[in-house]
């Protein structure tokens, strides 16, 4: 990551946004094929989006060739595009102590801790702050609570 690159923070329910249209997707979708941007996320988000589109194709709302092509999508995109952070003991130690101090779900808890994490990195090389991406208020309320910059893709045009 360089000091040119906008650096975003997508929780699951921003990266879904990607793959499943809905409410938000094109401004997830734009913002995702700007060179110039970062997408970042932590390793587990992979599982969740994965998770949402098995539901997806079980309630009938894709085919198998759909649901298939957009596993394999997500599995390039994880390879290729997204910067990936690692769980680690640390970050789950700070994700322990966020939901101590914000309403946050335990998956929540460690996507604010990842992006508090790439935050204090960006911080320590003097790059821009990241803009942590999620379409959940109270996930939201939380980072902002935190000091991130925040975007919630429902609001987007």
């Amino acid at each position: 990551m360089n000091n040119a690159s906008n650096i975003f923070y997508f929780d699951s329910s921003a990266i879904v946004k990607r793959y499943v249209t809905e409410i938000g997707s094109n401004w997830v979708i734009n913002l995702c094929n700007l060179p110039a941007n970062t997408i970042a996320t932590v390793q587990v988000t992979k599982v969740e989006a994965a998770a949402a589109f098995s539901s997806k194709y079980r309630s009938g709302g894709w085919s198998q060739v759909d649901y298939v092509a957009t596993l394999q999508d997500l599995s390039y995109d994880f390879l290729h595009q997204y910067s990936l952070i690692d769980i680690d003991q640390t970050l789950i130690d700070l994700a322990v102590n966020l939901t101590q101090r914000h309403k946050l779900r335990g998956y929540d808890a460690i996507q604010l801790a990842a992006a508090l994490t790439l935050n204090s990195i960006l911080e320590q090389n003097q790059s821009s702050p990241v803009t942590f991406v999620a379409a959940d208020a109270d996930l939201l309320q939380a980072a902002q609570n935190e000091n991130l910059l925040i975007e919630n893709p429902n609001l987007q045009m």
